[in-house]
């Protein structure tokens, strides 16, 4: 994998396990000693918060995660302090490392419980279900997870805290809610997505010397064979990884070095849309942007953004639309532009003959829905990197792939990899955890060109941004930085997470109910001064 040092795995669990066995097979660390270094871990992050821990309740299960449970109680029980331990497992079902964990936790005088007592604890402590678990809790696990949830105690989650899905953040059932989760080496997928992220609280990533290196693109490790089942590598990035991919603003430069950008936006009442992707480009650095739009939206557009050249149309011409693709360096079609005939054809010509980067959205993608035919024309032969970038949100994805939304949900992951082999595009998944995938062939041809290989994930942005014109913002800060000469997939990565930011920005600025999408152009300037100070501008 082609990244920086500070770029962060996010792992399924399937890739958590096998590194875990990869690292005991042939870096010879014993599953034991893993399992010290995690319990201990726990304690030094429980004394490090300052959590109370003069009445502990640890609640284990049959598997490693009790293991770990159990190496945590007999740790804090070394400190002097006497925690009110529970085995919510299967005697039956106890893991090797479980046993011995167990037997090592009663030699020093601990006690077990079988059976979960409410009581007044000052820290519950989950380790009943780790990064494995598959099915939907029932039964008594569920009765003992909604019990721990009523407790008043502070709640630490060991790794994943229980009833959360490590691949997909759903709840299997019924889930524990923690207020600070302890995840070991990498964090899974699950602790960022949602709802998994409401679950678990503040996350603390700990570095038990698992082996991570090992895991590829695509998921599995050195010399395995495709389709292993371990899905394509998710990570995200750092602040220095976002600031590496901005733009340099050079000190000889003019409008023309950086790009000209066409939007084709705005249908009839809809201008509103043009504004928004004409705004977000010009205040993320493109240097000329020309709309074509609907005639009805001429004199709104020239009075609500003069820097804007406005071009418009009353019917669809070929001629016209061909002499300003030629001008053009990025295109972004399709927000707000409606579902007309000639829509339908300017979203055709435009797969047909655009020659530089470019960005489709909204309607672009629900006319290329219907016509998915045009799908062969994504690909641009003879490039390297994605030409073509889609912003599809989980409906329009829906159309697009045929999967439902639920579907999307449990398995974004390999679905938006798999489109974006298929198509040979960028593909931009929008949702509360927005993700980014690349085709594959990309990273093989020119490996460094791009930030790293697999699924990038977002991590920036708030509820507040869930307002209509959104994504309109979006697609103007991705096309601007097309236009000026990144990647699809540095462009897709870098400017969702400047959107991200400035919703936050913006959300500080007008509370999490006030924020319009007016309010994020106003905050774009704000996100971008954050990547660039400290950096060194080339003259």
């Amino acid at each position: 994998v082609c990244s920086s040092d500070l770029m962060r795995y996010l792992v399924n669990s399937s890739q958590m396990k096998k590194a875990d066995s990869y690292t005991i097979q042939k870096k010879g660390i014993l599953s034991l000693e893993l399992m010290e270094r995690a319990a201990r871990a726990c304690v030094d992050v429980m004394t490090a918060e300052g959590f109370d821990l003069s009445k502990p309740c640890v609640v284990c299960g049959s598997g490693n995660n009790g293991g770990d449970g159990f190496a945590v109680a007999r740790l804090l029980m070394e400190s002097g302090v006497t925690p009110f331990v529970c085995f919510a497992g299967d005697e039956d079902r106890r893991s090797e490392e479980t046993i011995v964990q167990m037997q090592k936790y009663l030699e020093i005088g601990g006690r077990i419980c079988n059976e979960y007592r409410d009581d007044e604890y000052s820290i519950i402590i989950d380790a009943v279900f780790g990064v494995g678990l598959r099915r939907e809790i029932t039964g008594g696990y569920a009765d003992v997870i909604e019990r721990m949830n009523r407790t008043k105690a502070v709640k630490f989650a060991v790794d994943m805290p229980s009833g959360i899905s490590a691949d997909t953040g759903s709840v299997l059932g019924t889930a524990f809610r923690a207020d600070v989760t302890v995840t070991f080496q990498a964090k899974k997928l699950g602790l960022v997505l949602y709802p998994g992220k409401e679950y678990a609280g503040k996350v603390v990533t700990v570095d038990i010397g698992i082996d991570m290196e090992g895991l590829t693109e695509e998921g599995g490790l050195p010399g395995e064979e495709a389709g292993t089942g371990m899905g394509p590598l998710a990570y995200t990035c750092e602040f220095s990884d976002h600031q590496s991919m901005l733009p340099v603003r050079r000190a000889d430069s003019n409008k023309g070095s950086y790009g000209k950008l066409l939007m084709i936006a705005g249908s009839r009442g809809m201008s509103g849309a043009a504004f928004l992707n004409g705004s977000a480009a010009y205040l993320s650095g493109a240097g000329l942007v020309r709309i074509y739009t609907s005639e009805e939206n001429r004199v709104i557009l020239q009075q609500q953004l003069p820097e804007a050249v406005i071009t418009t149309y009353t019917d669809y011409d070929r001629e016209e639309t061909k002499r300003l693709l030629e001008w053009a360096d990025t295109v972004c079609i399709g927000s707000g532009m409606g579902m007309s005939e000639t829509s339908v054809r300017l979203v055709e010509q435009v797969l047909r003959e655009a020659e530089g980067t470019c960005l489709i959205d909204a309607d672009g993608l629900n006319i290329l829905a219907e016509h998915k035919e045009w799908m062969s024309l994504l690909k641009r032969e003879g490039s390297c990197a994605p030409a073509r970038v889609l912003t599809p949100h989980m409906k329009e994805m829906s159309r697009l792939t045929g999967h439902s939304i639920e579907e999307l949900k449990e398995r974004r992951i390999e679905i938006v990899k798999e489109f974006a082999d298929r198509t040979g595009c960028t593909c931009v998944l929008k949702d509360a955890r927005t993700v980014t995938a690349s085709p594959s062939e990309c990273f093989k041809i020119y490996p460094c060109s791009l930030p790293g290989a697999g699924i990038y994930v977002n991590l920036s942005g708030n509820a507040a941004m869930a307002k209509a014109g959104a994504g309109d913002v979006l697609a103007g800060i991705i096309s601007a930085l097309l236009a000026q000469g990144l990647d699809g997939h540095k462009a897709a990565s870098l400017g969702t997470y400047l959107h991200g930011r400035s919703g936050d920005y913006a959300r500080k600025l007008r509370g999490s109910y006030s924020v319009l999408a007016r309010d994020l152009l106003l905050c774009i300037s704000e996100a971008f001064k954050e990547l660039e100070e400290g950096r060194r501008e080339e003259v």
